[in-house]
Formats: structure tokens, sequence, C-alpha cells
């Protein structure tokens, strides 16, 4: 399986520029399976002024020119996240698309993050845990601060996930903590974890984009820089479960510590 991580910033005011761009940028990965983008990439997620004016439903702008992609590369896609509005709310939301166009599944960011951040005074958290059942296999979804969060990426490992699909808006000075965590889920879930992250300035904002794949011994097999570019790595198809055969791990794990 070829995997694709599209490393992109943001085109400040202008959504469809930066549309234009995610689109080129999506047709040049030849041959990718699996195609991922950052967080809130379309507008920028410090764009807290625009979240409402700027959001959509899953028949926007944004979605549909990822249901054209797809179809065209016939390829899976995440969409990356975007602002999404159901009514009188607002949802930080990913979804991942068929090589059809069709939604597979749609993932609402659990974990909002408010430190130095408007996202909580804005939007309203998801409330469900997602994993979708593909050829490809078991891939769950999670967002950003969700990184902090281990019970989630557990939770999600209950629900069968082989793969953790993780789009970002991760700033500096935290770089570190990123890196780390984006191994650490990985590793102690025995799964293979693709992230997408944002880079470039928006507003006074600079992301640190590193965006990775990792295998499920936490071994980064590709990795990005703090500039624009695409990720790419191959990954066998038995990875997860071969990784598993050989250390099982997960098999220690003590059913009195799961209180969820």
């Amino acid at each position: 399986m070829k995997v694709a991580s599209v490393q992109i910033s943001v085109i400040e005011g202008d959504k469809a520029a930066t549309l234009d761009k995610a689109a080129a940028r999506i047709d040049a990965c030849r041959d990718a399976d699996l195609i991922i983008l950052p967080e809130i990439w379309n507008i920028g997620f410090m764009s807290f002024d625009r979240y409402r004016d700027e959001a959509e439903d899953i028949d926007g702008p944004t979605v549909t020119m990822f249901r054209e992609a797809a179809r065209e590369k016939k390829a899976y896609l995440h969409t990356g996240s975007f602002v999404e509005r159901e009514g009188d709310e607002f949802f930080n939301t990913s979804l991942l698309l068929s090589p059809e166009g069709k939604v597979l599944a749609r993932y609402r960011k659990i974990h909002l993050f408010g430190f130095n951040s408007l996202e909580t005074r804005i939007l309203s958290p998801g409330d469900r845990v997602v994993v979708a059942d593909t050829p490809l296999g078991k891939i769950g979804m999670a967002t950003c601060f969700d990184l902090r969060f281990p019970e989630l990426f557990r939770a999600m490992v209950d629900r069968g996930a082989e793969y953790f699909l993780v789009c970002s808006a991760w700033p500096y000075p935290r770089i570190e903590p990123w890196i780390m965590l984006n191994r650490v889920r990985a590793l102690e879930n025995q799964a293979c974890l693709i992230s997408s992250n944002a880079c470039g300035m928006n507003g006074a904002s600079q992301f640190v984009g590193h965006s990775m794949v990792i295998d499920p011994w936490g071994t980064i097999l590709a990795g990005a820089g703090d500039g624009e570019m695409t990720v790419t790595a191959d990954i066998e198809p038995d990875a997860v479960s071969a990784a598993r055969d050989s250390f099982p791990g997960l098999a220690g794990r003590k059913e009195f510590l799961n209180i969820r």
C-alpha cells in the first residue's frame, strides 16, 4: 500500500486558491492508494474569525473537490479537516472517501484545543470513536490535540484499528511533543500511523510540519521538514499483523484497567 501525506500551507484569505493548490498537490500523488491532508487547511486553523462564515456541509466546495479527486486518482482520500456546519453547531470534521468518492467515515474532533485558541468557544466536540473498515484494512481517525489522549487510540484498537490517520495543525514551538506523540501512539498500539500536519504561517502562528509515516515499531518510515512537501511511503499489507504476531505486546493488557 502506497500512502501519501500532503503537507500544505494556507493561502491567507483565499480559500479558492488554497483549494486549487491542494487539488494540484493531490493530482501529483502518483499511484497512491491513500492520501491525507492537514487540519483545517482550507482556511487555516488559526483563522477563527472565518470559522462560521467559511463553514460547509459535506456537500460544500471542499468535499466536492475531494470527491472528484478521489474518483480521478482512484484512491482513498482523507480530506484533512474542515469546519462543518450542522444546524446551529459547528464541528472540526474530517472525512474518509472511497476511490468512488463515497463517504466511508466522518470523524468530528473529540478533544478541542483551548490553549491560545478559540476552537473550544466556536466548535462543538465530537462524541464518537471512528474506525472505518476498508479493503486496505481498518482505519482509525484522529485530529491534532487528540494525540495527547492515548485512551482514544486504544479505543480505536479495541474496534480493530490497524492504521491511524491523524490530520493536524500543530504549531511551534512544540515540535518535540509532536514527533514523540506520533511515534508513541503507533508503538504502544502496534499500529501504523500516517499524519499530515500543516506548515507555514497562519496569522501570527507557524506550524511545525514534520508530517510522517510510522510503522508498528514506532519507526519513522518517511517524514517531512517544515516546508510544503508530500511524504510518501510503502507499507506492507501485513505490517501490523506481523508486528503483533512477532511481539504480542497488546496481549498483556489487563481488563480491570479498562474503565470505559
